[in-house]
């Protein structure tokens, strides 16, 4: 699938309401993991004790963090939309966010986004995008929510 591309608030608010696209799949590694759980100081057994997860765990392994499933969203969003034409972009917040599902170690998770809404606010785009990350396999998903992002586009 291509992505979408964007190039001007004109553009976005056409596409409220729209299904903007699915990203490909991402494969959370006991690495990964771990590598989550050193930069943000966060060794929490359930994420990096593989043997005591396996025993004690009601998952029966580790399980990623909710933080590192969302740190991943720019990059699944940047599979799905192409913004161009832009001086500048923020991220600016996360609404209604509530996690659904535990990630286990090695599973696979694609975003889902849409259009919720945009806003010109004197040359500044407020986008609204919904978002739901889907676990391969599970009728659940990880999370559902809504992420923020502020545009400057160049003209």
């Amino acid at each position: 699938m291509s992505k979408v591309i964007i190039k001007s608030f004109e553009q976005l608010e056409q596409l409220i309401g729209s299904e903007l696209g699915i990203s490909d799949y991402h494969q959370f590694t006991q690495e990964q993991i771990n590598l989550f759980a050193d930069a943000t100081i966060d060794h929490q057994w359930i994420h990096i004790d593989e043997e005591k997860a396996k025993n004690e765990s009601p998952f029966g392994t580790t399980i990623a963090h909710g933080y590192l499933t969302i740190s991943i969203l720019p990059h699944l969003w940047n599979q799905i939309v192409d913004v161009q034409n832009l001086k500048l972009q923020v991220n600016y917040g996360i609404e209604k966010l509530k996690f659904n599902a535990p990630v286990k170690v090695n599973d696979k998770v694609r975003l889902h986004a849409k259009v919720v809404d945009a806003k010109n606010l004197r040359g500044t785009v407020k986008a609204t995008i919904g978002i739901t990350l889907e676990i391969e396999g599970s009728r659940k998903p990880a999370y559902e929510g809504e992420i923020v992002f502020l545009y400057h586009f160049n003209s």
